[in-house]
């Protein structure tokens, strides 16, 4: 019987076993969106897991949508993200960044020269983001020219190639919770009269040229991707046909023969039966790993695992906390509790203070 413990190659990556650090965004990147040297420490302590999935990444100013965050657009984010695949690579593990923009989710004192944040509509989104005055509306975006998404296409392209040259085993793109990718899928988003709005095809039509163009960058195999179909997350409303739109979106996908597919379950960081949906069938449409995420505690990742409902599992909040969460599933330890006052910005506390368990036999 296949465990969360035993060995996975998925696309061209070996890992040690099946758990996945998920993408955590927690606001602490140097000026210039430069990953800092708490984070090469924080990465350090948690690459016993199989594979990390990096914080959320804009690739490009105009994707940035909360205070300090990293990018991975220029020189010196390669450099700084470098100082982070070292020390995975040098504990044994695997990394690959995600890959955001975050379309309408956004304000404008966190865009280039205060201008408006761009999305597939020019309608706001009902919710909040995290800026220097703290958690504040998000502002009113405008559609993207037909003329000017080939340009963000390319920024996706760029920013994978500047991915593997900072020493990343692969990429996934963020396709979820309500960013840029997902409000051109979404016909609750989407108002567009383009070739990008209006039909399931059309709607989908951002998300697989992104995925045609990291391919064809950095090759399949190093690349994934992450969706979110039911998810509310950031005024993210319902698609009417939401079954129909991510199976014709992930069939699509074939051709280019990802490494893995990661998908929320239901609601990011909430409800995992919110809306009807049929993993079952959208995983029958993907031939790659498939990573489950949402709400998994210890006994539930082993299930999946051994029935075969999924490849990989990938924890979001346990793994904050535990920086050893593989020694303690694997030796049902008790597991820390999340301090949540500081999941968003700050220093070294809540982020690299967490105790292993001989730290915490020891006290």
């Amino acid at each position: 019987m296949t465990t969360l413990f035993d060995p996975i190659r998925i696309g061209e990556m070996d890992l040690a076993n099946r758990l996945v650090m998920a993408p955590l965004t927690r606001n602490r990147a140097d000026p210039g969106q430069v990953p800092s040297l708490l984070a090469v420490e924080y990465y350090r302590q948690r690459a016993s897991v199989g594979l990390i999935i990096s914080e959320a990444t804009q690739v490009s100013p105009e994707g940035q949508g909360y205070l300090d965050t990293p990018g991975i657009y220029n020189a010196k984010q390669v450099a700084g993200w470098r100082r982070v695949t070292d020390v995975v690579h040098a504990e044994g593990g695997r990394i690959v960044a995600q890959l955001w923009h975050v379309g309408r989710i956004s304000h404008v004192s966190l865009q280039p020269n205060g201008q408006a944040p761009v999305s597939s509509t020019a309608r706001r989104a009902e919710t909040k983001t995290f800026t220097k005055d703290g958690f504040v509306p998000v502002s009113t975006p405008r559609a993207l020219r037909t003329d000017e998404i080939p340009a963000v296409i390319t920024s996706y392209r760029d920013a994978a190639r500047r991915a593997i040259d900072a020493g990343f085993d692969g990429v996934e793109v963020h396709g979820a919770n309500g960013y840029l990718i997902e409000q051109f899928l979404r016909d609750s988003i989407n108002d567009r009269s383009d070739g990008y709005g209006g039909s399931i095809k059309n709607r989908a039509r951002l998300l697989l040229e992104v995925m045609q163009a990291v391919a064809v960058q950095i090759g399949g195999a190093r690349a994934g991707l992450r969706l979110s179909p039911v998810t509310p997350a950031n005024d993210a409303g319902q698609d009417s046909a939401p079954q129909a739109l991510y199976e014709y979106a992930v069939a699509q996908l074939a051709p280019l023969h990802l490494a893995f597919l990661e998908v929320v379950e239901g609601q990011t960081a909430g409800a995992r039966d919110f809306a009807p949906f049929d993993y079952a069938a959208l995983r029958g449409r993907f031939h790659g790993a498939w990573i489950v995420n949402n709400g998994y505690q210890r006994q539930m990742a082993f299930e999946a695992i051994a029935s075969g409902a999924a490849d990989l599992v990938s924890f979001g909040r346990p793994i904050i906390s535990n920086p050893d969460l593989v020694r303690r599933l694997r030796e049902n330890a008790p597991l820390n509790a999340l301090d949540t006052k500081t999941l968003y910005g700050g220093g070294a506390k809540g982020y690299t203070d967490y105790p292993t368990l001989d730290q915490c036999a020891m006290a």
